[in-house]
């Protein structure tokens, strides 16, 4: 059977190309997509995108119980607010790397702290797209 990855993204995660661009890049999410499948065609590699919390609930739990190889989450700024996704990561048994563009440590004071890196296998953060690509090669190395 052929592995399955999810990549999930939290709130504003939807405008990568156009948001803030110094921060975020230019690469769109459909962009980063086409590369990773190109770059890993022997691999499933899903997108999905929700700005609200309890969708990104769902969608966890939802993936859990399909048994997916692994999921890459950018939970956005609900990072740093959102004890219900930590809980729901807990309880998943599908192993999930923590991702962001952005190095959350050199901006401001309130993106220090992740809510999720505790319960995550491990966090990448600060390579812009390639964050996404290194915990695709974490999960397939690892």
């Amino acid at each position: 059977m052929q592995q399955r990855y999810i990549i999930l993204d939290g709130p504003n995660l939807n405008r990568l190309g156009r948001r803030e661009p110094s921060i975020y890049g230019v690469v769109s999410s459909q962009e980063m997509m086409e590369r990773l499948q190109h770059d890993f065609p022997n691999v499933t590699i899903e997108y999905h995108q929700s700005n609200h919390e309890g969708v990104l609930i769902d969608l966890l739990q939802q993936f859990d119980d399909e048994k997916v190889s692994g999921i890459i989450f950018n939970a956005g700024a609900y990072t740093h607010t959102s004890l219900a996704l930590a809980d729901a990561i807990r309880s998943l048994s599908t192993p999930v790397i923590e991702v962001h563009l952005s190095n959350t440590a050199a901006r401001e004071e309130c993106r220090h702290t992740s809510y999720i890196a505790p319960v995550v296998r491990g966090t990448i953060t600060g390579f812009g797209i390639h964050s996404y690509r290194l915990a695709l090669l974490a999960f397939l190395e690892g």
